[in-house]
Formats: structure tokens, C-alpha cells, sequence
């Protein structure tokens, strides 16, 4: 089995949000990614999706870019993103998706060999310029709560070596440690895959070894809308 990731798919959901505002190379992206997508992806391997899948403001409105999804070969396993305000309860959620698209909250995906995929959507971190303390205090914490739900309730599950799905950077623009690194560090991550950073964003990005722990950023427009291999797991 190989584990890919990409994220910020963006899909149209419905909605009027050509996304080549941001650049060329978003044009007709939706068909970008598929063309590369069917080109490395196998019915047996696994995508990740750290957040941002859909422009869509309803679960029905995103039932076009669910469509989408179930047409792609391989298991996907998605997070919740800042833009993805057709998730409403996780039941509802996980009832409007298609058999190969998995939701996380709060929990774990097993993968087999001891792996398993947890994650959350993350918020913006103390020591970021964009962050509010008065604002963005509350959802911070409650963020680190729900991360540390997910792990915990993959080791009592059994497993021995995790990936992390976060939507926002786990670090400030200096990359300065934050209660998600430390979280990270407080149990056996191997992987730590998010999105979130576009256009020239993305020079601020934590990529590489970094703690023992290695991080990806993976929106789609940082990695030519391909998606990308993280991990092979053995049978």
C-alpha cells in the first residue's frame, strides 16, 4: 500500500470561484489533478486530503464534488478545512460521502502493519502575525484538543507509527514550536502532511526532518496538483 497526500482541491461546489485568480496554473485544475491522479494512484494505495476540498456552502452543493471523488481510484481520507463550510455534524457528513472517502473528527483511520492516520483541522498558531489572541485563542486550544483525541485514540487502538493530516501549518512563519509540534513529538509521528499555504505563502512553509518528524506541505498548487507519495506501507 502507498499512502499520497494533496490537499486544497478547492472544487467548485456549486459556486462562481474560478480559482486561476491565483495564478495559471489553476485553470481547469479540477481535470489537472484527475489527469494526475489516475496517472500514480491505485485502487489499493490510500490519499490523504488535509482540508479545503470543496467551495460549496452545503452538503448538497458539494454532492457534485463528492461525485468527483468517487470516480478517483484509491481510499481518500479527508480532514476539515477553514473553506469547508458545507461539513456540518460528522454523521451527516460521513452519510453524504461515497464508500472510497473516509472523514476524520476526533478519531483514527487504521491503515494496517501498525500505521494509522490521524488528524484536525488546525488553526493558526500563537507568534503568527495573523494570530488574535482575543479571537483565535479558543480555537486553538479546542484544536489541540480534538489532535490529541485523534492520537489518542489511535495508540488504543494499537498502532506503533502515525501521519498527521493538519489543514493549517503546524508552526508560526519562524517556525517556532507550538502545541501541535509538541503534540506531534509526544507520540510516534513519522508524518506530518498540511495544506493551507498558497502563492507566495508557501515560502514560509515547515517542510523536511525537522524533530524526527517529517513535514509536508501538500496543497495542490505546491505540488503541481499531483499528488504526492508519502509513505509505503508493506502488507
Amino acid at each position: 500500500m502507498r499512502v499520497f497526500a494533496i490537499g486544497d482541491l478547492h472544487l467548485p461546489g456549486g459556486q462562481d470561484k474560478p480559482m486561476d485568480v491565483f495564478g495559471a496554473g489553476w485553470i481547469d485544475h479540477p481535470h489537472k489533478i484527475r489527469r494526475a491522479w489516475l496517472e500514480v494512484v491505485g485502487a489499493d494505495d490510500v490519499v490523504l486530503m488535509p482540508g479545503d476540498l470543496s467551495w460549496a456552502m452545503t452538503l448538497e452543493q458539494a454532492g457534485a464534488d463528492f461525485a468527483y471523488l468517487s470516480g478517483l481510484p484509491g481510499r481518500i481520507v479527508i480532514i476539515r478545512g477553514n473553506h469547508d463550510y458545507w461539513w456540518s455534524s460528522i454523521s451527516k457528513v460521513r452519510r453524504a460521502l461515497p464508500p472510497n472517502v473516509v472523514a476524520l473528527q476526533n478519531d483514527h483511520l487504521m491503515l494496517g502493519a501498525g500505521w494509522a492516520v490521524c488528524g484536525t483541522r488546525g488553526w493558526t498558531v500563537p507568534g503568527s502575525y495573523a494570530f488574535q489572541p482575543e479571537e483565535d485563542t479558543k480555537i486553538y486550544l479546542r484544536e489541540l484538543q480534538r489532535l490529541e483525541l485523534s492520537l489518542k485514540s489511535a495508540m488504543r487502538a494499537g498502532a506503533q507509527r502515525l501521519i498527521v493530516m493538519l489543514h493549517y501549518p503546524p508552526t508560526n512563519e519562524r517556525h517556532e514550536p507550538s502545541g501541535f509540534t509538541r503534540l506531534l513529538e509526544a507520540y510516534p509521528v513519522v508524518h506530518c502532511v498540511y495544506g493551507h499555504l498558497h502563492g507566495p505563502a508557501r515560502r514560509q512553509a515547515l517542510v523536511g526532518l525537522v524533530g524526527g518528524i517529517r513535514f509536508h506541505l501538500v496543497a495542490c498548487d505546491a505540488i503541481d496538483f499531483r499528488p504526492v507519495l508519502i509513505e509505503t506501507i508493506a502488507a
